[in-house]
């Protein structure tokens, strides 16, 4: 440890105050300046993952960090994964593979056990980096979990990079959260924070000055800037699923898209490129809400727990929606769990979602049966459109064997592998494993075709733009140099 480069910690002082979007925007603005960059976190708890090139996973807010790095994703960027299935369960990835599945009781008896694979991930990662910046989760205020801790001050103080106090201004309450945090936090983990930055400010950033010198006052931490509001952050793939709630359709577009939000959605991303397409409207369906009668496509989503959605499915009253749906010709895409739901039976012989041995039947519209088990597919593919869409590079990451003859009308031939997916005789309803088919420009352009829309966006284009631009903000309002001067 002690050859390694440069680290700071961004630690929030709640959960979703901004702390991805804002490592990510200092990574790409340190980036900039020709800095080899490296983002870490050393746990993250999201459905919402990536695949690396090596096969393994992390969280997809990493990735993206990655990307603003201009680096490939490495497992090592988030060595510990939580992904939940239940109120109180989750999968444990532990450096890119699934350990198991825990409790939330029992992870929190074995977690300190993890900081050992953290911390040699913290190691490997910085190997030609000049500097790492590390995200922490929730907050450190949340002290009763302290003694265990790998996500914030346990990984902090073991590792010995400084900390970096970041307050989401726009929720309100932003001078109380960090002196709150001040006052709660023992000395040890107190000192090992340098400063506080405001972040999500909407406004004259002057009317605040008297509200900075509040919070030195009180804590003797430095001010690193405020940031402002960053607009830019809607052009980024989000990674908890809390951002749905405030997805907004677009009026009066030409193809109008509905998504069911289940109860343990996974990947969601894969509607970003959509979303941001002129025209296309993408209305994420809340529960209790029906699927709209207006809808030309409605496409199932991933799921972290293909067998319980599947009943959440059905208790929301959206399999009767669906019915109606089709019945006035519209057009079904399942992917991944949504694949899996759209098929006649899936079986759990081994208990992975739950009691071994349950079948359950699928919502019928596919020619396919699927078969949990417990290995897991993790890996990028590449391939093209079987009904000439155009390229594609995504990524494999599901639990489950699918068979039948809806096979034979596949949707994707993926290179080295050949066919994958269903679709139904009519050509209406098809599904598939592979995650991230719309960020390919070629195969959305195709996809889009058969509606009768043209695309009229590069998404990766967009996405890289959009990281500038955040990057271009944090140079003007925060202070980088400064930040780099206290990174241990």
């Amino acid at each position: 440890m002690a050859t390694r480069p440069r680290a700071l910690m961004i630690q929030g002082t709640g959960s979703d105050v901004g702390k991805s979007l804002l490592v990510a925007a200092l990574v790409r603005a340190f980036a900039n300046r020709g800095l080899s960059v490296r983002p870490f976190k050393p746990q993250n708890m999201s459905n919402n993952a990536a695949v690396t090139a090596d096969g393994g996973e992390i969280g997809r807010a990493q990735a993206l960090q990655a990307r603003a790095a201009r680096v490939a994703p490495s497992v090592h960027m988030n060595p510990v994964l939580l992904k939940p299935q239940s109120d109180t369960g989750a999968q444990v990835v532990v450096q890119g593979r699934m350990l198991g599945t825990a409790e939330a009781s029992e992870y929190q008896q074995r977690k300190g056990t993890l900081l050992t694979a953290v911390l040699d991930s913290f190691g490997r990662l910085g190997e030609g980096a000049d500097l790492i910046l590390v995200e922490g989760a929730g907050s450190p205020a949340e002290t009763n979990l302290r003694a265990r801790d790998i996500a914030n001050m346990g990984f902090a103080l073991a590792a010995d990079v400084p900390v970096i106090l970041a307050g989401d201004i726009d929720r309100g309450g932003v001078i109380a959260s960090i002196v709150g945090t001040h006052t709660v936090l023992d000395h040890a983990d107190r000192a090992a924070i340098k400063g506080f930055i405001i972040n999500k400010f909407r406004g004259d950033v002057l009317l605040f000055d008297d509200g900075l010198i509040e919070i030195m006052r009180r804590t003797d931490w430095p001010s690193f800037g405020v940031l402002p509001f960053l607009s830019a952050a809607a052009r980024l793939p989000a990674e908890d699923a809390v951002v749905l709630d405030h997805w907004r359709a677009g009026a009066g577009r030409a193809l109008r898209i509905a998504v069911p939000m289940l109860s343990r959605i996974a990947n969601f991303d894969d509607f970003d490129p959509l979303r941001l397409e002129p025209s296309v409207s993408v209305t994420m369906v809340p529960p209790g809400r029906p699927l709209p009668l207006d809808a030309d496509l409605i496409i199932l989503p991933g799921s972290k727990a293909t067998i319980a959605d599947l009943a959440f499915f059905r208790a929301n009253g959206w399999d009767v929606d669906l019915h109606a749906h089709i019945r006035r010709g519209g057009r079904v895409l399942g992917i991944c769990g949504g694949y899996q739901m759209l098929g006649r039976t899936i079986a759990d012989p081994g208990g992975i979602e739950g009691p071994a041995g349950t079948q359950v039947q699928g919502l019928g519209w596919l020619e396919v049966d699927t078969v949990l088990t417990g290995i897991k597919v993790l890996k990028p593919v590449t391939g093209n459109g079987a009904a000439g869409e155009g390229t594609f590079a995504g990524y494999e990451m599901h639990v489950g064997v699918t068979t039948g003859r809806g096979r034979d009308r596949p949707v994707l031939r993926i290179d080295g592998v050949g066919a994958e997916g269903a679709v139904s005789p009519d050509g209406r309803i098809a599904g598939c494993y592979v995650h991230g088919l719309f960020s390919s420009d070629a195969f959305r352009a195709g996809f889009l075709s058969g509606f009768g829309v043209a695309s009229g966006l590069s998404y990766q284009t967009a996405v890289d733009a959009a990281l500038d631009e955040c990057a271009a903000a944090v140079e003007r309002h925060l202070d980088l140099d400064g930040l780099l001067a206290v990174a241990g």
